[in-house]
């Protein structure tokens, strides 16, 4: 048996800045508009605001979030498109390789990969 990668548990704080990556992502939070509250994130999530507090610092330090004293914490201009192009960025290592990986460890071709992508795609 092999072992599991440890990278598949992420710390709580970590899950909550991804989803409000995601919404910066898919436009529910916009560049300039107020993020949610420690208290609002930690009511949402049942998690300490402690929690709720590291998940914003989080982001702060990444760029997608700013901080203005005494209001709250606001989405950074350019956020979205850095999220994007780390994203992007990244999209070989995290998708791609495992496709691959599980591909050559079940006996699929490159045609049959490539096949099994484009009949995924069809609409209809």
């Amino acid at each position: 048996m092999s072992a599991l990668k440890s990278d598949l548990v992420v710390p709580l704080f970590v899950g909550i800045a991804k989803g409000l990556e995601r919404d910066v992502l898919d436009g529910t939070l916009t560049e300039g508009s107020q993020a949610p509250s420690t208290n609002e994130i930690s009511s949402y999530h049942e998690v300490n605001p402690a929690t709720a507090l590291r998940a914003l610092n989080h982001l702060v330090d990444s760029g997608v979030l700013f901080k203005k004293r005494g209001i709250g914490m606001f989405v950074a201009t350019g956020a979205r498109e850095a999220l994007l192009q780390e994203r992007r960025a990244r999209f070989g290592e995290a998708f791609v390789q495992p496709l691959l990986t599980e591909a050559r460890a079940i006996g699929l071709s490159r045609d049959a990969v490539i096949d099994a992508i484009a009949e995924a795609t069809t609409d209809g």
